[in-house]
């Protein structure tokens, strides 16, 4: 384990040390409780530690299922949002706790909660990408405190991780560097290579560009990801910006040529407009589904 993989792990247990969590939720105090869906289902709005961004005091979020209990364990999607973009873009602007209530209170999906980190540069934050210190951040800080502060299933049978564009690049990304920690990947509208070389990929070599390239890497380890059976979800609309719909189908493709699990989504014209919102109900069912049932 590296120096500041150490260093990092350490000032999340600093940080968490002398913080009091609510018996009821794990929420650590200064949380603040900003939605709640109709069936009881939670958002929270806070700091969690950040060991390799330490001066980054922005919040984060956590959605809890109705009736959360900690005498049962719940699995996590995690949600990476675009850059720029925030936490606040799933709860605020997609109702997450509204949607994500719907499936629960419905049958459609066993309880569980969803994380939202955020990340990327405060300054002209559409330069940045979730990979270098934000990688780092998800990987070895926003895991570690999920678990110690709520009743997680803290494997990757318990855990999924999506998001949209920058945020499905890095979803994709991390998940495909990191095997054995998420079971499901997913990527709304996203890229699938260092596309746009801001951030990290700025002025790189071609050695860590490609060992950040989903399309290399999801070739290099097929046969690992078929013995753990990792999932995708992909969905597109047209073009975003300067990211192409075209990418997303081919990445699809790519998954459909190696025989591994996925479900690729395009919506219709009519639901275009508000893709994000579109897109979510599916996504959280999909990441839903691949999860072990509830006592096993």
């Amino acid at each position: 384990m590296s120096a500041a993989v150490v260093a990092a792990l350490a000032c999340v247990a600093t940080g968490a040390a002398g913080v009091r969590d609510s018996p009821q939720t794990g929420i650590p105090a200064g949380w603040t409780l900003v939605r709640t869906g109709p069936a009881g289902g939670t958002v929270w709005q806070g700091w969690i530690p950040d060991g390799f961004a330490t001066w980054d005091r922005r919040y984060s979020a956590v959605y809890l299922p109705p009736d959360y209990s900690p005498s049962r364990r719940y699995p996590v999607i995690y949600l990476l949002h675009g850059m720029s973009g925030s936490p606040a873009g799933f709860w605020d602007g997609m109702s997450l706790a509204n949607v994500a209530d719907g499936l629960i209170s419905q049958g459609k999906a066993e309880p569980f909660m969803v994380v939202m980190p955020v990340a990327g540069p405060p300054l002209d934050p559409e330069s940045g990408e979730w990979a270098g210190i934000w990688e780092d951040f998800v990987v070895h800080n926003v895991l570690a405190w999920t678990d110690q502060h709520f009743s997680t299933v803290p494997t990757a049978a318990g855990r999924a991780l999506e998001g949209l564009c920058a945020g499905g690049f890095g979803a994709i990304d991390i998940g495909l560097r990191h095997p054995g920690l998420f079971a499901t990947l997913g990527s709304w509208e996203g890229y699938f290579a260092p596309e746009f070389h801001d951030g990290p990929f700025k002025r790189a070599g071609a050695a860590y560009l490609d060992a950040h390239d989903p399309q290399l890497l999801v070739r290099q380890d097929a046969a690992h990801l078929h013995a753990e059976g990792t999932r995708f979800y992909i969905s597109y609309d047209g073009n975003h910006g300067g990211v192409l719909g075209a990418w997303s189908a081919a990445f699809g493709a790519e998954l459909r040529d190696l025989g591994l699990p996925h479900q690729v989504v395009q919506l219709p014209p009519l639901e275009r407009r508000h893709f994000w919102g579109a897109t979510l109900p599916s996504a959280l069912l999909y990441a839903a589904d691949g999860f072990p049932a509830a006592g096993t």
